[in-house]
């Protein structure tokens, strides 16, 4: 089973959730009275980049009859089309700039390249996950209604085709995230109005016409004779983001670590416990400046998933004092390399295509999720040597490895 008791899992009393979230709050407070020019001036340097990349690469593309050309126009739109889905899209979208009143990157005006309308994104991803995040039947982020992530969710033979699954998502993520909001699972059972479903419909096939158009059209054409190769351009340039952002986000949700909880534990939910859940359901993977810039500073996800408002580019500061918070409460701090976070994600998307009767793990105990009964005695404790508390991060550690099955 999932988390079903928070506290229980993080060997926490109610007194030491209330004290993190005042902590966690004050990091809030701290970051919000401090925004100012130089954050403003990293937006705007982003967004100067993303369009000297995205300008110079169609232009290259005129071009792209060469395959040097191809190659390098290619590659600039494919890096243009990454910064604008990470760094721009996503989280102008989460209201990171708002308190800039520049109506250019406001929440409420951004549309971006893909073809999600960004008010279905809005309500699936800024709504539903950051507030249910990693919450069985609550976030449909989990698996995005097609993979098994967890062994919560029970086993059916569709599940055997997951590797072939994730790597359709992956290449087409775009198209993936578009019909997330369709709810089709849903609809094919009944148990959504038909009539808004149909509007849904209608306004993410008028967004995927349009970016369809632009990409696979529109420009093209304006390169003439090289509207074949320019079109090829366009569309290993769209699979270039797709792939890079399906990596980075399964790094932040499916790697061993990132826990699972069920509908009860939210059930009066204080701002400490959500504080809690996000850090226990979120990982992180260990990044240089160019790879933070290129995943929109996600490869902070924990950090992301306390304060989704707040700037990217303060990220990185902020962990450091999540860190001190999570060694000061004993809890786990899931990172790992890029590589290592992504193989994991793959390894329980793999093994999770077959039946529970063929894993060596419990659904207590699983590498990729747990529970509050993987412990005996969850009461904190403190080292009679140290003084310190114990918490989670010691009984982690003290425990039996986990088996990779």
């Amino acid at each position: 089973m999932a988390i079903s008791h928070i506290k229980e899992y993080a060997h926490l009393t109610e007194a030491d959730v209330e004290a993190l979230g005042i902590e966690l709050d004050a990091i809030r407070r701290d970051i919000e009275e401090s925004r100012g020019e130089r954050d403003a001036r990293y937006i705007r340097n982003a967004i100067r980049l993303h369009r000297t990349l995205e300008i110079g690469g169609r232009a290259v593309l005129f071009a792209s009859l060469f395959p040097p050309a191809w190659l390098l126009g290619t590659g600039m739109l494919g890096a243009a089309k990454i910064i604008e889905n990470m760094e721009l899209g996503h989280n102008v979208m989460h209201g990171q700039w708002d308190w800039m009143n520049d109506p250019e990157i406001h929440s409420t005006t951004w549309e971006w390249d893909n073809p999600d309308p960004s008010k279905h994104w809005k309500q699936t991803h800024n709504y539903l996950h950051h507030k249910y995040t990693n919450v069985l039947g609550m976030d449909d982020d989990i698996g995005y209604g097609l993979l098994r992530v967890t062994r919560d969710q029970r086993w059916k033979p569709f599940y055997l085709g997951n590797p072939v699954y994730n790597l359709l998502l992956q290449v087409f993520f775009e198209y993936g995230v578009a019909i997330q909001h369709l709810e089709l699972g849903k609809v094919a059972m009944g148990r959504v109005d038909r009539d808004e479903f149909e509007r849904k419909r209608a306004e993410v096939l008028e967004k995927v016409g349009k970016q369809v158009a632009k990409d696979y059209l529109i420009f093209p054409l304006l390169t003439g004779p090289a509207f074949v190769t320019t079109l090829t351009a366009n569309f290993t340039a769209n699979v270039i983001r797709n792939v890079w952002t399906n990596a980075v986000i399964f790094c932040g949700h499916f790697p061993d670590g990132a826990e699972k909880f069920t509908k009860e534990d939210i059930d009066g939910e204080t701002q400490g416990e959500w504080y809690l859940r996000q850090m226990l359901g979120s990982a992180n993977f260990e990044a240089g400046p160019i790879t933070e810039f290129m995943s929109g500073n996600l490869c902070y996800q924990i950090e992301h998933h306390l304060f989704p408002d707040l700037p990217s580019n303060r990220l990185r500061e902020i962990s450091v004092r999540v860190k001190q918070l999570a060694e000061k409460y004993d809890l786990p701090y899931t990172t790992g390399s890029l590589p290592v976070q992504y193989f994991k994600s793959w390894r329980t998307i793999l093994k999770l295509a077959l039946p529970n009767k063929y894993l060596r793990s419990t659904a207590d105990d699983a590498p990729e999720t747990a529970s509050e009964r993987k412990f005996a005695d969850p009461t904190p404790k403190i080292d009679p040597v140290t003084g310190k508390r114990q918490g989670l991060l010691s009984a982690l550690r003290a425990g039996k490895r986990a088996l990779p099955f």
